[in-house]
């Protein structure tokens, strides 16, 4: 449904919950403006309402997590909860987990590979990055990370190791070890990244980590080949190559994972986000002949948590991939990533866009400055859509909506898009 506001944006009812939350949580996490958030209040399909009863189209997915739109594994949830919520991951698992440890191994590594995948579960995206690193020193003896600017992987320690976004780095430097070496990240060169990639010397590197297309680094589609390239780098020098697919997995570019647009498979394959629709779940899914350097357990897991394995989790993990896995998901996504490609034709010739890229539901608008971008995405919200900026700068905006998005949205969507970014900027 198109967007319905009533009042302001934000609202009375949105400004006093800002007030409540300024006095109970770090004041670093959540941004509070005089126009700046709107709280939450429900979600169905593509729509949010808030707290002060307007109706919103999300064109972010929620972070990409709502790919189906919000809801679709909710009933999943309802039927899990009611019979168990909780299990002992490590020691005493849920039936649930087993299943979803087969049908992940089914649409990653039977599928390329003819092989089993074997699992690591982790809650957040960070944390499958993070047991992927850690996989990568277990399997070859290495510590040493390669990475590339503009990378984003979350932000535990373990993950800042492959951050390629300074500022989010930079403040834990002292505290991280000196382990990584950076590239830039090709966004047409790739005979110049071809010679950068030859200079580094791999003998102590153990570890690859890269985003088939950057998310939070603004969009960028590296050019065909990157990935084969990585791909024979890391096996010349005996490194595993790690997929961090939190974003991109599961359709989002068109591809059930974005590596099978070049048909390039990794060692670890890093999923969270769309992988359960809205439970804190993440995995990092590797080859068996990889995810066996780690020691068979004796009682103590060298890695794992409390909710490793949360039934609840692992039952709309298991819902949502049976959905990703019908034929009409994919013709869905198509569909409408088709529409907001051309939708997005209209941009041609402004004099502040400086290109459109991206793949399927996952398209950036590349601008002449962060400013711009900032401004835009606060008149879009007043306006009932909700968008982001991205890249390292923030000159991106970024469009990543629900599959099930209509035309009609889109086309409400990118008219207001426009509209915001010729606002003359204060």
């Amino acid at each position: 449904m198109l967007p319905e506001i009533s009042t302001k944006v934000p609202e009375e009812k949105s400004f006093a919950m800002g007030r409540r939350l300024a006095e109970v949580e770090c004041r670093n996490t959540t941004y509070l403006g005089d126009d700046w958030p709107i709280f939450w209040e429900r979600a169905e399909g593509v729509n949010v309402w808030d707290v002060d009863g307007n109706r919103f189209l999300d064109m972010t997915s929620g972070f990409g997590v709502a790919a189906l739109g919000y809801g679709f594994t909710g009933e999943a949830l309802r039927g899990q909860s009611e019979v168990l919520m909780h299990a002992m991951g490590d020691v005493h698992p849920a039936r649930v987990k087993v299943e979803l440890c087969e049908a992940l191994s089914e649409i990653t590594f039977e599928k390329w590979t003819g092989e089993k995948g074997k699992c690591l579960f982790g809650n957040s995206g960070f944390e499958a990055v993070e047991a992927a690193l850690k996989t990568a020193v277990v399997a070859t003896g290495r510590s040493g990370i390669l990475s590339f600017e503009g990378g984003y992987h979350g932000l535990g320690y373990g993950a800042l190791l492959g951050a390629g976004i300074g500022w989010f780095r930079e403040p834990f430097d002292g505290q991280l070890a000196r382990v990584t070496e950076r590239l830039k990240f090709p966004e047409d060169d790739l005979e110049g990244f071809r010679e950068e990639l030859s200079q580094v010397d791999g003998s102590g590197i153990g570890a690859v980590l890269v985003e088939p297309i950057q998310g939070r680094g603004g969009i960028v589609v590296p050019p065909e080949g990157f990935l084969k390239m990585l791909r024979e780098w890391c096996d010349e020098v005996g490194a595993v190559l790690i997929f961090d697919e939190i974003y991109t997995g599961f359709w989002r570019t068109g591809k059930m994972f974005a590596c099978e647009w070049e048909g390039v498979f990794p060692d670890l394959i890093c999923l969270g986000k769309a992988l359960s629709g809205g439970f804190p779940i993440s995995v990092c899914v590797g080859k068996a002949e990889v995810m066996d350097k780690w020691p068979a357990s004796n009682g103590e897991a060298l890695h794992t948590s409390t909710f490793l394995g949360n039934p609840m989790g692992c039952a709309m993990a298991l819902e949502a991939i049976r959905r990703y896995r019908e034929p009409a998901t994919e013709m869905m996504v198509n569909d409408a990533a088709t529409k907001l490609k051309k939708a997005l034709k209209s941009l041609d010739g402004l004099d502040f866009v400086k290109c459109v890229r991206g793949r399927g539901l996952m398209m950036g608008v590349v601008t002449d400055s962060g400013e711009r971008v900032l401004e835009a995405v606060k008149s879009m919200l007043r306006a009932g859509v909700i968008a982001l900026p991205d890249g390292p700068v923030g000159d991106v905006l970024a469009l990543t909506p629900p599959f099930s998005v209509t035309e009609e949205e889109i086309a409400f969507a990118v008219e207001e898009m426009i509209r915001s970014l010729h606002r003359p900027l204060p």
